[in-house]
């Protein structure tokens, strides 16, 4: 395993759309298990393949819910085949530290299917923080940043230390 670079705003792999992986070989799961590692070096709770300059469709999520509940995933060619209600919050992105976006509109409850590191079928049913970061990852593999999905420019504020953890939103 080894940490790997996180790509930061600016970098137009960013904003490119990323490929379906078709080749379910044994480079995925050493990708996923970098991915992992890497996320956790930078403290987010998320990451997606473009982060680290690889334009294919993955994206690992480790989080604890508002329920306590612990969600660790790496998901293959995810999309969201349903989205439900409405959540507003505060987004970040190791991809643009320093920095976090408020007011941010999500779905309340998404259903995503895709596939594990191995091409076997997965579909998760997520609320709250994981809905969150489903979709935050998934718009990370279609080239979207949480800057594009601001209402107004005075919702992205700068990271100052005497911020609470929850208003220095450190969703990816």
């Amino acid at each position: 395993m080894a940490v790997r670079n996180v790509l930061m705003l600016g970098n137009p792999i960013l904003r490119q759309k990323s490929k379906k992986i078709h080749r379910f070989d044994a480079s995925l799961p050493k990708l996923v298990a970098d991915m992992f590692e890497t996320m956790h070096a930078y403290n987010g709770i998320g990451l997606a393949a473009p982060q680290i300059g690889q334009l294919i469709r993955v994206f690992v999520i480790e989080c604890d819910d508002e329920n306590e509940q612990h969600h660790k995933i790496a998901m293959v060619n995810p999309e969201i085949v349903k989205a439900e209600g409405e959540q507003r919050g505060v987004d970040g992105c190791l991809s643009i530290p320093g920095y976090y976006g408020v007011n941010v509109r999500r779905a309340a409850h998404v259903v995503v299917k895709g596939q594990d590191v191995r091409g076997k079928p997965l579909r998760v049913s997520a609320e709250g923080l994981f809905a969150w970061a489903l979709q935050h990852e998934i718009d990370h593999l279609d080239g979207i940043l949480y800057l594009d999905r601001l209402d107004r420019p005075e919702n992205l504020r700068e990271v100052h230390p005497s911020d609470p953890i929850e208003e220095a939103g450190a969703v990816n």
